[in-house]
């Protein structure tokens, strides 16, 4: 268990302290539930009434905050409290995984593979051939490494992750568990008797800096190249990625989100959960796309926001949704027209 003075924990997150610069803490809690001993946090003013009754000993504000009556906590202030919990906590893991060095029994390494400096694998791991790891590695339980995978420095595998053969990850790389990079993409040939040849998917993965892919995420080796994951990349869980997507830097997609073959992702894009995308289509740099949409086409506009199926602008998409709300009246309408015109003709 870690322990930590607000004044170390300011230090770490730059913030001031504003009381007792002493006080300790050894685990994190919500504002509304947490106990002496634990820090948290205030970003949202919602919760701003726990505040005052929070039993939490260090609690890390904003340097906005005004505080509307006295409280027990040493507060620490920073511009950003959000962001500031969010580095502690990257430290605080980063501070518990450091001393997991070594080799545990039962696992399996190849004498061909090579593996860096302060390497971690745990039992019941398989490194496949000509592996090589760098340095700052930990690959917990149950992971799989197949031959001929290429590995940088600072990379998590989380129990359970499987990366086929001649993929590549980068530096700075977290993948969670039941994950798996580099399964065969979905590529079958319709044949004359009405059956289907698989079609040998002879590519890899490259899964390029600071990218973190989520639990259960399958992202597909290419048929012929690469599916490439771009810098700073964020999955969420249960995605797929098919086989040769390109997905652009930076880009975040939610869980259940589908990515078909051939698809090119463009940099700070955001998709909403269950979203799914036709194949060999590209979407722009920027673009926004809400839950649960399908994309059937190239989106060429630059950070523009779609909605819907099939995708499309989303103003024009709430403006249809209220015209649906709205049939069942013009229909009987139509049919009072109908009938009046009807009438007139007879009359006529």
């Amino acid at each position: 268990m870690l322990q930590f003075s607000a004044q170390q924990i300011a230090m770490m997150i730059q913030g001031k302290v504003e009381g007792d610069a002493s006080v300790s803490v050894t685990q994190f809690g919500k504002i509304e539930e947490a106990k002496n001993g634990e820090i948290s946090f205030l970003a949202n003013p919602k919760y701003e009434e726990f505040l005052y009754t929070t039993q939490a000993s260090i609690i890390i504000v904003n340097d906005s905050l005004i505080l509307k009556q006295p409280i027990a906590a040493t507060l620490l202030r920073v511009p950003d409290a959000y962001a500031a919990f969010a580095t502690l906590l990257t430290k605080y893991q980063a501070l518990k995984t450091e001393n997991l060095v070594g080799i545990q029994t039962q696992s399996y390494i190849s004498s061909s593979a090579q593996l860096g400096e302060n390497h971690f694998v745990a039992a019941f791991a398989h490194i496949g051939e000509n592996v090589k790891l760098g340095n700052n590695v930990k690959v917990y339980p149950n992971v799989v490494i197949g031959e001929n995978v290429k590995i940088g420095d600072n990379v998590i595998l989380h129990p359970g992750v499987v990366i086929y053969a001649d993929c590549v990850l980068g530096n700075n790389i977290t993948i969670h568990s039941g994950a798996v990079i580099g399964s065969d993409g979905f590529g079958f040939a319709p044949t004359a008797d009405g059956s289907f040849q698989k079609v040998p998917q002879l590519g890899n993965v490259i899964i390029e800096d600071f990218v973190e892919v989520g639990s259960n995420t399958t992202i597909d080796r290419a048929t012929i190249g690469s599916t490439i994951i771009r810098k700073g990349v964020k999955l969420d869980n249960l995605v797929q990625i098919a086989h040769n997507v390109e997905v652009g830097s930076n880009t975040v997609i939610a869980a259940q989100t589908g990515i078909s073959g051939s698809t090119k992702v463009g940099k700070g894009v955001m998709m909403g959960g269950q979203v799914g995308t036709a194949g060999h289509l590209s979407i722009a740099d920027g673009v926004k796309v809400a839950g649960r949409s399908g994309i059937t086409k190239t989106i060429s506009k630059e950070n523009s926001v779609i909605t819907g199926y099939p995708a499309t602008d989303h103003n024009t998409a709430l403006r249809a949704q209220v015209q649906v709300k709205n049939l069942p009246n013009l229909e009987k309408r139509v049919k009072e027209l109908e009938i009046l015109v009807a009438q007139l003709t007879q009359k006529g």
